[in-house]
């Protein structure tokens, strides 16, 4: 029964992932069979935390975070836990060695999102580093599975490649996080307000990132390359639909890609990854 239970929260984390994100979900599935679960249990435990700093208005969202992160410290002492996405998270963390303190500091982003509005430059850095760099560095983990030698050598550019898709969705978002939830993650955001300047500026860190990390990808095991490169052209697709609009029109509507790009996109990673 406890190998049923197990599958089911496996199962539980990858309708989050699918439901919460098309196009994570479709990075996901081009990874090989053997890692995909943990790359679930993994995002199903971040969209959970993220949730409840985003959207569970009305309720005491400090506690339930508080909760979510004493629960997940006591499943990993136990093994085991009553929360299917707890459980398939910390069974991950178990089977492939992912340190705590990766764990922490991703806890301690989320819990500056619900008291941080305005972010300085050392704050927005630490808040990337924990909301992004580390979700990447957790996945790296498991790609490598176990092989230190590979995690440190490929870890400068996961981080890089968090930073990117990090910075890509506070663009991407910036409707929601100014007006709805009243946060500017852009220091260089004078006023609270996008200009075609600052995009400008924060474009091009997000291309300098971009850059940096394709070279790891290429270098990634065959088991995550196709899944991780999907992801990258999907998010440098999106940023270069950003370019293309109006600083103000990002304050009116949320920037996408379309399916049928994305579909081409799948096509091109598919193309390319013969040859990486």
């Amino acid at each position: 029964m406890e190998k049923l239970y197990e599958k089911v929260s496996f199962d539980i984390s990858r309708l989050v992932t699918n439901r919460y994100s098309t196009s994570f979900s479709i990075g996901t599935r081009c990874l090989s069979a053997t890692i995909r679960p943990a790359i679930y249990g993994l995002y199903g435990f971040v969209r959970l935390a993220d949730e409840i700093v985003d959207s569970f208005h009305g309720y005491d969202r400090q506690s339930l975070l508080e909760e979510l992160e004493k629960e997940f410290h006591l499943a990993l002492d136990r093994g085991i836990s009553t929360n299917p996405i707890i459980n398939s998270f910390q069974k991950i963390v178990r089977n492939y060695k992912i340190d705590n303190d990766l764990v922490d500091s991703f806890l301690s982003s989320m819990k500056m999102d619900l008291h941080v509005e305005k972010f300085d430059d050392l704050r927005l850095k630490e808040y990337i580093y924990g909301s992004a760099e580390v979700v990447e560095l957790m996945c790296l983990k498991i790609f490598v599975q176990g092989n230190d030698t590979e995690y440190q050598r490929l870890k400068p550019f996961a981080v890089r490649l968090g930073a990117a898709f990090q910075k890509v969705n506070f663009l991407r978002d910036i409707q929601t996080d100014i007006i709805g939830l009243h946060r500017v993650y852009f220091p260089v955001l004078n006023d609270d307000t996008i200009n075609e300047n600052n995009k400008e500026k924060i474009l091009a860190e997000i291309y300098e990132d971009f850059s940096i990390a394709e070279q790891g990808i290429r270098e990634l095991p065959s088991c995550a390359c196709l899944g991780v490169y999907t992801a990258y052209l999907y998010y440098l697709s999106l940023a270069k639909a950003i370019e293309e609009t109006p600083a103000e029109m990002l304050m009116k509507r949320r920037i996408r890609v379309s399916n049928r790009k994305k579909a081409l996109l799948l096509g091109r990673a598919c193309l390319t990854y013969k040859f990486i």
